[in-house]
């Protein structure tokens, strides 16, 4: 299994619940790392082209950038935790790099961090697994 990886970041306020209280807003330099994964290499020996992930993962995070994610879809419905917008991105990109990958190759994992020491991984199931995610 090869693997690829791209960073971004984005600039953000964010207030959760936690325990059913709201904390205070506060803003982060939100750091994102997806990795790509797949079993093959193509022609020219890549699993795919950096720049055209690069390009889908910013594009997923454009909508967040100076925000208050308290007010941005989904994240006006959903608790906006760290772990919330690991999932999310995972899955936009997932979903808007599908016809650029090559067979067999996906979105492994979304890495997000909020600050330093503070992270959270979501790691979406393969296409075509039948089995549970181990990392829910």
């Amino acid at each position: 299994m090869f693997e690829l990886e791209v960073n971004a970041e984005f600039c953000a306020a964010h207030a959760i619940v936690i325990y059913g209280e709201r904390e205070a807003i506060h803003g982060h330099n939100w750091q994102v790392t997806l990795t790509i994964a797949g079993p093959n290499l193509n022609q020219d020996g890549l699993l795919c082209d950096f720049h055209e992930v690069q390009s889908v993962l910013n594009l997923s995070i454009d909508g967040f950038q100076n925000t208050n994610l308290n007010s941005v879809p989904p994240f006006d419905q959903l608790n906006p935790t760290t772990e919330h917008v690991a999932k999310y991105i995972a899955e936009d990109c997932q979903k808007l790099l599908r016809k650029m990958l090559p067979r067999g190759a996906h979105v492994s994992a979304c890495r997000v961090t909020e600050a330093a020491g503070c992270a959270a991984t979501y790691r979406p199931r393969s296409p075509g697994s039948t089995q549970a995610n181990p990392h829910p």
